[in-house]
């Protein structure tokens, strides 16, 4: 998915996106520790699970075709607040796609 999935940049994440040969859509959280603390990491880890449940994989599942989106934590994501990160998912989503359709 690496390799062939459409990459995009926010201001705390890197996201990449893919059509998925499933029919349901499928997601990845990545949080590399940066040598920070456990429960740093822990804490931006369920923030972004969170926005997966919330925000992605219900627009993803509205869709005709099945996608994977894979969503890599930035260094800067550490500091970032939850309403940040969320705010910067859901633009991310209108921008890809606008109104949940494909």
């Amino acid at each position: 998915m690496l390799q062939r999935g459409k990459r995009s940049r926010t201001a705390h994440l890197d996201v990449i996106d893919s059509a998925s040969p499933l029919a349901q859509p499928r997601v990845g959280l990545v949080v590399p520790r940066y040598g920070g603390r456990a429960v740093d990491r822990n804490r931006l880890k369920r923030r972004l699970r969170e926005i997966l449940r919330l925000d992605v994989l219900p627009r993803l599942s509205r869709l005709d075709s099945g996608h994977d989106v894979l969503i890599r934590a930035r260094r800067d994501a550490y500091g970032a607040t939850w309403r940040e990160l969320r705010a910067e998912v859901v633009q991310w989503l209108e921008q890809r796609w606008p109104h949940g359709s494909s």
